[in-house]
């Protein structure tokens, strides 16, 4: 697919060396078609790498996306130039008139935080009800995913004893679910976060469906049963040296920190990452933007409801 975004934006080069197919806003206004609308609220601290990821998987389908990405008007990010924010990014009170095909909201490292603690908590909160009459379909990612389930369905979130870190095996419990089409009996996800939701919770939701999960990582990818949201507690989006820089970072920092799991060759962290999870990580992205998003979504997008 190719993706129409902000003319000048960092990750055009990155991904043009990996061959995928991106367009700027100015070649895209000679393309007399209806792109897919898709908002990103990108909540990660180092924006330009997330950004990346996430352009690398939308671009993995045959439609053109329009993509706005969106900042809280309340937080400043500490590890992103000012500059790169005011040329890129829109503000939530500049869109929150606008419809969108999709919505991707990213994890924060704020997970260990309770949600009413997170400074940018009540303009999130008005991000999530928005989005209940302004987009077709939500797709939400690791500490994105647990802070959904908490504004929707009041569903917490537990510390755990340790980090989930690592790249682990996962299952769908209904493998011809729309969202899975093309999936391989088991697949990989990385995750990295500290806390959990547990699918005893979930479970007495009736709205809710766990759709697949991993006997080391727990609830993995849960589904509003409508197909409009999404609940994603791993990375999918991840690329191959993500995890390395996380882990090497809490070790420069002297955090208490073990190597990820099945990560690395022979878990030995002076070898290359086995990557195990991009293929499905594109089924994912690609199955949720075409039957989820594309095939449901209006024609006339000021419909959504």
């Amino acid at each position: 697919m190719p993706v129409n975004i902000p003319d000048k934006l960092p990750a055009i080069e990155a991904l043009k060396k990996e061959n995928i197919f991106v367009i700027d806003n100015t070649r895209a206004l000679h393309q007399d078609i209806r792109p897919l609308r898709i908002a990103v609220l990108n909540l990660m601290p180092i924006k330009a790498t997330t950004e990346t990821d996430l352009l690398r998987l939308l671009s993995n389908t045959p439609l053109q996306i329009e993509l706005d990405l969106i900042k809280l008007e309340g937080h400043t990010p500490k590890h992103t130039p000012a500059e790169h924010m005011r040329a890129f990014y829109l503000g939530f009170n500049q869109i929150k008139h606008r419809k969108y095909d999709g919505l991707i909201v990213t994890g924060a490292p704020v997970e260990q935080l309770e949600y009413e603690e997170v400074t940018y908590w009540k303009e999130l909160k008005e991000v999530f009800e928005w989005a209940e009459h302004h987009v077709q379909s939500s797709f939400f990612i690791c500490w994105a995913s647990m802070a959904a389930l908490y504004h929707y369905y009041n569903i917490p979130k537990y510390p755990l004893y340790e980090k989930m870190f690592g790249v682990f095996r996962h299952k769908a419990n209904i493998p011809n679910l729309p969202i899975f089409r093309g999936f391989d009996d088991e697949f990989h996800i990385p995750h990295s976060r500290h806390t959990e939701v547990r699918a005893t919770d979930i479970e007495q939701i009736p709205q809710l469906e766990i759709v697949a999960r991993s006997d080391e990582a727990g609830v993995a990818v849960v589904q509003e049963r409508n197909g409009r949201k999404f609940f994603v507690t791993g990375h999918a989006e991840y690329a191959a040296m993500n995890l390395n820089e996380e882990y090497v970072r809490d070790v420069g920092k002297g955090l208490p920190i073990k190597i990820p799991q099945h990560y690395y060759q022979n878990d030995d962290p002076g070898n290359n990452p086995v990557v195990r999870w991009r293929g499905h990580a594109n089924l994912l992205f690609s199955n949720w933007l075409n039957y989820y998003v594309y095939q449901e979504t209006p024609f006339n997008i000021d419909e959504i409801e």
